[in-house]
């Protein structure tokens, strides 16, 4: 798992709730930042829809490795693939010296 902290890059998926509010393009994520951290599955976040223009969400699910996806109406953030792998090598690497 990635503990999160102000100022991590992180994908938004936009849910129903979204659609008609942002610009989005296919199936692929908007960027976003957190800004603040409630818990380990739950951040507030300011973000850019695929025309660029800002938006923010508050108490978002964020969804890590092996989690299932939420079901629910609104959008969630998860990390991004090289993030995920750089914590895998970091932890693997920190194994290796225990």
């Amino acid at each position: 798992m990635i503990k999160p902290t102000v100022g991590r890059v992180v994908w938004y998926r936009p849910g129903p709730s979204d659609f008609g509010k942002l610009a989005v393009n296919g199936d692929q994520p908007l960027a976003a930042i957190v800004s603040t951290v409630w818990n380990d599955r739950m951040v507030n976040i300011a973000g850019f829809d695929a025309n660029g223009m800002p938006f923010n969400r508050t108490s978002v699910t964020l969804v890590q490795e092996g989690d299932a996806f939420p079901a629910i109406n609104s959008g969630y953030v998860e990390w991004m693939p090289f993030q995920i792998g750089q914590a895998k090598k970091h932890e693997a690497e920190g194994e290796k010296a225990a």
